[in-house]
């Protein structure tokens, strides 16, 4: 009888335990590998979330919530600023371009978005639409397509957006937007009333003023693998047209700056930070304090997965211990039938192998179907897109790694009936 038939009669003659043992390799790996494409996808999602756009001028507050509602499209926005601070960034010669951006409504929960045409050209280039014509108009708009697959939405489609950042489900949900709206002092235009009285009638005004003004969509995105896939986008004065305001009432939510050099960059940056309650950020610089936060997060993560990978090694140990004590008699005669002891060896040791191997290969599989089965969620909510069934490199180390702990656990109980002499293991 070959090694491997033996090996696999041996496994399969102790199904339960085996099965244990596979189990336990199989969620430590598929642990592993949803963390590892979890990291990759935060990684890569932060390197392109931005594009050319190094800096960001936005209201004064905190520059990772700038930057993340701004490019990620995560949380409020830290308020408005003059519509003088886009002229004033366009006008330096050290820009290459600069855009205006107004946010703070929403549809179906997915955040709208003003801002021109011309954003999509610089960032992305000349990519076509997946179908329709770009926005050109107030009203129009064309959606990402993310927000096209999950709405079911099409060219041609009409919609009516909602106060906020967050999808309004009755008076409750319209005042929460408002709330939210008020506390980060009020988004692309939308006025704060400071007085107590009149707060329920401002919102109901309000709220009929988004029902009453109907958005078409022009296009659709094709799929961008960024946050922009789930946000609809309009031209920047819908804010303006849905609530009516004058020209000298109207503010921005931010400006991108695409600078012409690093330098040109610092002197707008200074030329602006902290003037009239306006700030600007490095990009750069708050996604890395982003990515520093979570690595800070996967240390302990990373606590966890070591006491998994403890108890699938320890599982595996007591598998072949169990294993080894009740073959004992069969190994002695395997001894004196006259098998070598490097074969008796080799018989447990593979065998821990096949198990863990079995386990590697179902922990695999469950990783990737884990993560596909959460990519979308996780993309709703943080603008992160996992990408399963690929391979990366990490996937070969997590596979030298389980099949070393396997070959590990395996030594012991082999080592303990390869020092055995077979009448020995015979009598026992």
């Amino acid at each position: 009888m070959s090694l491997f038939r033996l090996t696999l009669r041996n496994v399969l003659h102790r199904r339960f335990l085996s099965l244990l043992t596979v189990c336990a390799v199989a969620v430590t790996v598929a642990f592993i590998v949803l963390l590892s494409l979890s990291r990759e996808s935060v990684e890569q999602g932060a390197k392109k979330g931005y594009g050319p756009f190094d800096l960001v001028i936005g209201a004064a507050g905190s520059e990772t919530q700038l930057v993340l509602n701004t490019f990620y499209h995560i949380g409020a926005p830290t308020g408005n600023i003059p519509l003088d601070v886009l002229e004033e960034a366009k006008g330096d010669p050290s820009i290459d371009t600069a855009y205006a951006m107004t946010t703070g409504d929403n549809f179906k929960g997915f955040p709208i978005v003003g801002i021109d045409p011309g954003y999509f050209f610089t960032r992305y280039g000349d990519s076509r639409l997946q179908d329709g014509s770009m926005y050109g108009h107030t009203g129009e708009t064309i959606i990402g397509s993310y927000v096209a697959r999950t709405l079911g939405l099409k060219a041609g489609d009409t919609f009516s957006g909602a106060h906020g950042l967050v999808q309004a489900e009755g008076h409750e949900a319209a005042e929460a937007g408002h709330d939210e709206n008020h506390e980060t002092g009020e988004a692309a235009g939308h006025t704060t009333d400071e007085e107590h009285e009149g707060e329920h009638g401002a919102e109901q005004g309000a709220e009929h003023a988004h029902e009453s003004f109907r958005y078409t969509v022009a296009g659709i995105l094709p799929e961008l693998h960024t946050p922009d896939d789930r946000a609809v986008f309009t031209t920047v004065d819908y804010a303006w047209a849905v609530h009516g305001l004058a020209p000298e009432e109207r503010k921005i939510t931010a400006v991108l700056v695409k600078p012409a050099s690093l330098l040109g960059a610092h002197d707008l940056k200074e030329a602006l930070d902290g003037s009239n309650g306006v700030q600007a950020a490095y990009t750069s610089k708050a996604v890395s304090d982003v990515l520093n936060a979570v690595d800070q997060g996967s240390r302990l993560v990373g606590v966890l997965t070591a006491i998994c990978v403890l108890l699938a090694g320890t599982a595996i140990l007591l598998s072949l211990t169990a294993a080894a004590g009740e073959r004992t008699k069969d190994v002695g005669l395997l001894r004196l039938l006259g098998k070598s002891r490097a074969y008796v060896w080799l018989t447990l040791t593979s065998e821990g192998l096949l198990v863990t191997a079995a386990g590697l290969f179902l922990g695999l599989l469950l990783g990737h179907f884990g993560a596909y089965l959460l990519k979308d969620a996780l993309f709703a909510q943080a603008g992160v897109q996992i990408e399963p069934f690929h391979l990366t490199p990490d996937h070969w180390l997590i596979a030298a790694g389980a099949l070393s702990v396997g070959l590990l656990s395996s030594l012991g109980p082999a080592f303990r009936m390869y020092r055995m002499h077979p009448i020995a293991l015979f009598k026992s």
